[in-house]
């Protein structure tokens, strides 16, 4: 998609956020602007295994003693909130600097699935599910970014609830089914797929099926993502704004809703 074909999902994405009064309006219009970012710090959760580790920072510089404070910081490509590019499960396919710029940012679309994970903490969304939504809603528009609501953020203070591990260390938490994904991918048009737990497949998932079905089809990803609970379901719009790294299989990134 070039950026003037992006250019009618722009527009999408701000009408419903521009101000019908003066005085409160924010940036691009925005009555309100919602942060869904959480902040990096040593405490927060990340993958376990697989060589994953802490996001940790060192001091280089201080105001006392060289008149500037400075940083430096250590983290895995995949903590905090964050995006997988499609090449994260899909060799080939786009890495996190070569995601065109349009498909960070779009009309927002919520599914809440939190009751049902409040009952069932390995819930995975399908495609009725999404049907369903759209019989209330409407239908999730070519290009949007989708967020599946689950309930998880309220965890997200404590490490161990939020992966949710049994005694063979198998995690549970909500996520996509892979036929979900698929369907949101393919017959949807969707740049993104977002959620508010570690991983957009369920916790006790191996086969990673929705992180395939999206990432084949050059969808992206955006993992723990943060108040997703004051968010409509639509009538709003999203901005993400993951780092630029080179060959990157993802990274951190900064994510906005913008509100009427």
């Amino acid at each position: 998609m070039r950026l003037r074909a992006a250019l009618p999902i722009l527009a999408l994405a701000l009408a419903s956020c521009r101000s019908a009064g003066s005085g409160g309006e924010g940036p691009l219009g925005a009555r309100r602007v919602l942060d869904l970012t959480y902040s990096l710090n040593e405490r927060g959760p990340y993958w376990p295994g697989g060589g994953y580790f802490p996001f940790t920072t060192e001091p280089l510089a201080s105001i006392e003693t060289h008149g500037v404070f400075s940083q430096s910081y250590r983290t895995p490509e995949h903590l905090g909130t964050h995006v997988d590019a499609p090449a994260h499960f899909e060799k080939g396919e786009w890495t996190i600097d070569r995601i065109p710029v349009e498909r960070f940012f779009g009309p927002g679309v919520v599914i809440d699935m939190t009751e049902r994970a409040r009952a069932d903490a390995d819930a995975t969304l399908g495609i009725d599910d999404v049907l369903a939504f759209e019989a209330a809603h409407g239908r999730v528009p070519e290009g949007a970014i989708v967020f599946l609501r689950t309930g998880w953020g309220r965890r997200w203070d404590d490490v161990a609830a939020y992966r949710n591990a049994d005694a063979s260390g198998a995690m549970h938490f909500p996520g996509y089914s892979a036929a979900a994904a698929d369907f949101l991918a393919r017959q949807r048009k969707v740049a993104a797929l977002g959620i508010d737990t570690l991983s957009v497949d369920p916790g006790p998932s191996r086969d990673y099926g929705a992180h395939h079905a999206g990432n084949r089809q050059n969808v992206y990803f955006i993992e723990n993502v943060a108040r997703l609970e004051e968010l409509p379901a639509t009538g709003f719009g999203v901005i993400v704004a993951p780092i630029k790294i080179e060959g990157g299989s993802g990274g951190q990134a900064r994510v906005f809703a913008l509100l009427d």
